[in-house]
């Protein structure tokens, strides 16, 4: 059997270097999962906390934005908050994942 470039050979590098890109992801997401971002709406009358593992840490409402007569316009602020905080959250998670993979775009990761 053919070894070197193109040959089987080449077949156990590929292997370790596939395990070590795996092992580097998921340090990644372990990473990210205790990272941070905000998500705010309403001027800051709203904020969301979101890990980068896209999940909501907590929510703020400053009193100010409770309005018993308009709680379509709270749960529109909580929405926009939410939304904001997951897209900046999946792009700090993008961000990190392409450092380890070099850009291949893994669908999922």
């Amino acid at each position: 059997m053919a070894k070197g470039p193109g040959g089987f050979g080449d077949m156990g590098a590929m292997v370790r270097q596939a395990q070590k890109m795996q092992k580097d992801m998921e340090k990644v997401k372990a990473d990210l999962a205790e990272r941070v971002v905000e998500g705010t709406a309403g001027g800051d009358m709203i904020k969301v906390h979101v890990n980068g593992a896209q999940e909501i840490v907590s929510v703020k409402i400053n009193p100010d934005a409770v309005d018993p007569e308009d709680v379509e316009m709270l749960e529109d602020l909580v929405a926009a908050a939410v939304s904001a905080g997951l897209k900046k959250s999946k792009e700090m998670a993008d961000k990190e994942m392409n450092k380890v993979t070099g850009g291949l775009g893994f669908p999922g990761m």
